[in-house]
């Protein structure tokens, strides 16, 4: 488990040394790590706002259980299961994305508390511009503050030099309460917002990140700001996204044209030219005139021989 936990911090200050190099900025190679952890957790944020957007879309129906099997909690719970697994929603889902991300928070509190520490190098590649300038004393400044102490440091200072950890700490809050409330419908009926399970805890959030926030090195509280703003990027896209799919309406099914039936011809006879049935009757007509006169020659035969007998 320490092997994996080492690599872990080794990864991070691996990274941060990569993006420090292209941009001698610890701030800025914060804010990029920020967006790589961003998008490696997209997957997750998609299912996350997709699931809480789901669960809005799902509070009439859940209302009318609880009203009716308000005396059967039992039932209640297997209905409301049942309604979760029918429409495919998961209301753990998002917590995930957040859950997933500690262990990279407490990885980084690691490697940037290392900076003003003993040992500044421990973390970050040997020989990189970030080595360099750790062991040199220099590298942690980023817009009037340093990001290797605690905003709690920098008020025991001074309040004047304190001021810009203060308004990191109150985007951090306010990022922190946008982000929540980018996902919460309002019930068209009432014009009241609709609880969602979980949504109290998620309330508290805002107020969590900046109590712990004067504790962790300006570093990280960098991390939570960039880390906020890049997913309610994010939501939004996905949102506007589902909303244009869903005023184009389902996709109808495409039509496959109907198979003609062909129907076996049958076989005509040959039509006769017209000048045929004329021939033809006449050849009739001769052939039956022909018949007619033969008996009558016959006839006339024998009376010439019966002449000539008398002659």
């Amino acid at each position: 488990m320490s092997s994996i936990w080492n690599g872990l911090q080794e990864l991070l200050g691996s990274i941060v040394s990569f993006f420090y190099g292209l941009i001698p900025n610890l701030g800025v190679a914060i804010i990029l790590l920020t967006i790589v952890v961003g998008v490696v957790l997209f997957p997750l944020t998609l299912k996350q706002t997709r699931s809480m957007k789901a669960m809005q879309e799902l509070q009439p129906e859940l209302k009318r259980l609880q009203k009716d099997l308000k005396h059967d909690k039992q039932a209640l719970q297997e209905q409301t299961m049942a309604l979760y697994k029918e429409h495919g929603v998961n209301p753990a889902a998002g917590c995930l994305p957040l859950l997933l991300q500690m262990p990279i928070w407490f990885a980084l509190f690691s490697v940037l508390r290392s900076f003003g520490g003993d040992e500044p190098t421990k973390y970050v590649l040997e020989g990189s511009r970030l080595a360099t300038d750790l062991a040199a004393g220099r590298g942690t400044s980023f817009i009037w503050m340093d990001l290797g102490i605690t905003p709690r440091d920098a008020f025991q200072q001074s309040w004047v030099d304190a001021i810009p950890y203060l308004i990191l700490i109150l985007i951090v809050m306010a990022t922190a309460y946008y982000q929540q409330a980018q996902t919460m419908a309002k019930n068209k009926q009432n014009g009241q917002q609709q609880q969602v399970p979980g949504q109290a805890i998620m309330k508290i959030f805002p107020f969590f990140f900046g109590f712990i926030s004067f504790s962790m090195p300006t570093g990280l509280v960098v991390y939570f700001a960039a880390s906020q703003i890049f997913r309610i990027g994010q939501q939004s896209l996905i949102l506007r996204l589902d909303d244009r799919a869903a005023a184009r309406g389902p996709k109808k099914p495409r039509r496959e044209p109907k198979e003609e039936r062909v129907e076996e011809e049958k076989p005509k006879k040959p039509a006769s030219p017209p000048g045929d049935s004329g021939s033809a009757r006449q050849k009739g007509a001769g052939s039956s005139a022909s018949r007619a006169s033969a008996p009558s020659s016959q006839a006339s035969k024998k009376r010439r021989g019966k002449k000539r007998r008398r002659n």
